[in-house]
């Protein structure tokens, strides 16, 4: 999995960013790690032309799958660590809820099972 960092100017995008930001997707995201190529990770500062209140970082993350559409999520926080840990918890839940989507729900044998079990219901009712 490759993981890829972007920033604009007014937010810290050296090499121990990258570092970070790196170790923080590829921990959190392993399980899913062959179904994911690439994870791309823009940062930006949302009050980078006017400083009077906190610093709002802003943090999206698109995980691209494997045969699948791109999944895209956003957080903001105080700091782009902040911005990171809460993009990549909710990344964590939308891949997982996309590769569920596409899971084969029940094999064949389960399939004839069920059917079976539903006629034996239906045979019962008066």
């Amino acid at each position: 999995m490759q993981v890829i960092l972007n920033t604009d100017p007014h937010v810290d995008g050296r090499h121990q960013m990258a570092d970070h930001l790196e170790t923080v997707v590829k921990e959190a995201l392993r399980r899913f790690d062959p179904q994911i190529t690439r994870v791309e990770a823009h940062l930006t500062d949302a009050n980078s032309q006017v400083k009077t209140g906190p610093d709002e970082i802003h943090c999206t993350l698109e995980a691209r799958l494997v045969g699948l559409a791109p999944v895209v999520v956003k957080d903001h926080a105080d700091t782009a660590h902040q911005a990171i840990h809460g993009a990549v918890v909710k990344l964590q839940r939308a891949i997982d809820t996309v590769l569920g989507k596409h899971e084969p729900r029940r094999s064949a044998s389960n399939a004839s099972a069920l059917e079976t079990s539903d006629a034996a219901i239906y045979q019962q009712e008066p």
